[in-house]
């Protein structure tokens, strides 16, 4: 059954098979906690230590120090870790058993809350419980106090690849990190209050869908066998959410998984997490002033302040956000007009530009790439960039006053896309062009061009409201919120190469 172990690891399937010998349990079904780690360091008061007199506390030990008739421990529980200190005298029965456990065993503690010789808040035991005995060898950093308390690591787990593809042990070597998905969670659930506040409602849209759309991306395909059709794993929420607003709701919102089977790199994950929202009666202006509200408002309740720190810059997420033009920026940071010109124009000013684009490419793609290479990196400061050529966003509403373009913002922050909304298109007629349109590139060999639906076709044709819809990455917005430069690294189990095997 464990024909692959080392010999710690061989040494501790003994000690297991040892307590279950003397008739232990060591995959008990309960234990009943009444405090935890922080809770006891925090409370302690050496003026009334009878406060702390009757404690009950679980944890993973993550240090040994055995005394002969005395042993330390420390003990590791989701808020922090705390010394446990065990005596023979107060355990007779019980303390030998204390030889067959290592560090990694679970374990649970009755007994006081007391101050060491040392200095240490930390529990006395008159009771201990195993808990869960641990088979693996953890990868537990060692450290080393200096006499001023600088504390040096050695020997850390820090390869990310590992820490990634067993986030587990990352979560217990390395707990800090829980504070960056604590962070991520409280970001979703703040927007969800906001979004409820305003009386908007939260609705769930299929991931498997007969037809995907709402994104130019690749999807994933799958098959139904009762049906024996084809099913894709959704790229974006919208085209469903946008039916609700038909069917007389005047804002939905959805925080879903979305998929697209594209390429990995540190903003790319093939499974991420989506915001969308559509209210009914607004405009992509006023969808810019909510969004910047949204984004000072997470700020301000993540980290108490609007004023961050990325990448070795420093982000103002301070109302207004600014707002240019795309062909504004094109010209600041290329240097050329670039508005009306076509596919041989835009292939030359690549060329002349350094930027290596497709030959086959067209308008849309030519202008998007010379987007990414030299005004991307440049948005470091909070920007919508306003107002997109038509041909870029087939499902947002012609420009009110400027020809060939479309009402359409996305925010960049630091460099890269956080969210992206339009006025939405709600002419059946112009919709069905432009999706039409796309059904050419296609053919043309855009695998990332829409599909023509028929259905939601049909939606508008029944009639939808002046509506404004927006996106937001809710992993590159936590990245921002706390600091990470990696997509990977607010994904709890980002998506990995197969390990290679001998």
């Amino acid at each position: 059954m464990y024909e692959n172990l080392n010999d710690q690891e061989k040494r501790r399937l003994e000690e297991l098979e040892l307590l279950e010998q003397k008739g232990i349990n060591v995959y008990p079904y309960t234990f009943a906690k009444s405090h935890n780690a922080k809770f006891i360091l925090d409370t302690y008061n050496d003026e009334a230590p009878e406060i702390l007199n009757d404690v009950a506390i679980a944890g993973r030990i993550m240090s040994i120090r055995r005394m002969g008739k005395a042993s330390f421990f420390h003990i590791q529980d989701e808020s922090g870790k705390i010394q446990i200190y065990l005596r023979k005298d107060d355990i007779p029965d019980t303390y030998d058993n204390l030889k067959l456990l290592d560090i990694g065993d679970i374990i649970g503690i009755k007994g006081y809350a007391f101050r060491t010789k040392m200095g240490e808040v930390s529990v006395h035991s008159k009771e201990f419980e195993i808990l869960c005995k641990s088979l693996r060898i953890l990868p537990i950093p060692k450290e080393e106090k200096d006499e001023e308390g600088n504390i040096t690591i050695h020997d850390a787990f820090a390869d990310k690849e590992a820490r990634y593809r067993k986030r587990y042990l990352d979560l217990i070597v390395n707990p800090k990190i829980k504070s960056t998905f604590a962070k991520r969670s409280k970001v979703i659930s703040t927007m969800r209050r906001y979004f409820e506040d305003q009386g908007w409602l939260e609705v769930e849209t299929p991931i498997l869908q007969p037809i995907y759309g709402g994104a130019s991306a690749k999807p994933f395909m799958t098959h139904h066998n009762a049906l024996d059709i084809p099913l894709y794993l959704r790229i974006a929420d919208e085209l469903y959410l946008k039916r609700l607003i038909v069917g007389g709701f005047e804002g939905v919102f959805e925080i879903s998984k979305n998929f697209r089977n594209e390429g990995m790199d540190k903003m790319h994950n093939p499974e991420f997490t989506a915001m969308e929202i559509y209210v009914a009666y607004k405009d992509y202006n006023w969808m810019m002033e909510m969004t910047e509200t949204l984004l000072n408002l997470l700020s301000k309740t993540i980290n108490n302040t609007d004023q961050l720190e990325y990448d070795g810059n420093e982000i103002s997420l301070a109302l207004p956000f600014r707002r240019a033009k795309m062909f504004d920026l094109f010209k600041e940071y290329t240097g050329k007009d670039l508005l009306g010109l076509g596919k041989e124009e835009l292939q030359a000013i690549c060329k002349e530009l350094d930027v290596q684009v497709d030959p086959k490419a067209g308008v849309m793609k030519l202008l998007d790439e010379i987007f990414s290479v030299k005004v991307q990196p440049n948005l470091i400061q909070p920007t919508f960039v306003i107002d997109y050529p038509l041909e870029m966003s087939p499902l947002a509403k012609k420009h009110r006053t400027d020809e060939g373009l479309v009402e359409r913002f996305e925010l960049y922050v630091s460099g890269f896309e956080v969210a992206n909304a339009f006025s939405e298109l709600n002419d059946p007629r112009d919709q069905r062009q432009r999706l039409e349109e796309q059904a050419l590139f296609r053919a043309d060999g855009d695998e990332e061009a829409m599909i023509v639906d028929e259905d939601f076709l049909y939606s508008l044709e029944v009639g939808m409201p002046p509506t404004s819809g927006l996106g937001v990455g809710i992993d590159r917005l936590v990245m921002i919120l706390t600091g990470e430069r990696s997509i990977r690294d607010v994904l709890l189990f980002p998506q990995m190469k197969p390990e290679k095997t001998v």
